[in-house]
């Protein structure tokens, strides 16, 4: 089992990414408000805390985990090759559908950073909401098939 450690979204294409303490995830929007939620295989990105803090120890470097432009951190999951398994964070259901590869964006935020992210899907895992919900930083989140 782990727990949610971050909920962000941004609201236009390169826009800021907004961080949140709770927020309502649905079918029709991902994370409310997010440029990005619209529904499809990327509606909400998830990050494993673990493995963006490896990628950051390999640049020699600490950054704060939403310069990924990921909806979501999670701590104590490893995400790596889990297409077609479900989160669960309390009634919020995701569907992971595939890696989230890490885009030239990364290298722009800081050197190396997309390499550093490429190796054991450190750059984490695109979702589907298929059930709706609140969630809240520090909900359980529960890994499933």
């Amino acid at each position: 089992m782990g727990q949610l450690a971050g909920i962000a979204y941004k609201t236009e294409k390169y826009g800021a990414m907004i961080s949140l303490e709770s927020a309502m995830v649905g079918t029709g929007t991902g994370v409310a408000s997010d440029y990005r939620g619209i529904p499809g295989k990327r509606q909400v990105t998830v990050l494993s805390k673990e493995a963006f803090e490896a990628a950051c120890n390999e640049i020699q470097d600490s950054l704060p985990w939403t310069i990924r432009r990921a909806n979501l951190m999670i701590s104590g999951i490893d995400l790596e090759n889990t297409t077609g398994k479900h989160l669960r964070i309390g009634e919020l259901v995701l569907e992971i559908t595939g890696q989230t590869e890490p885009c030239f964006r990364m290298d722009e935020q800081r050197d190396g950073l997309k390499l550093a992210l490429q190796p054991q899907w450190r750059g984490g895992v695109t979702c589907r909401v298929t059930t709706g919900g609140t969630i809240t930083v520090g909900d359980k989140v529960m890994l499933a098939d």
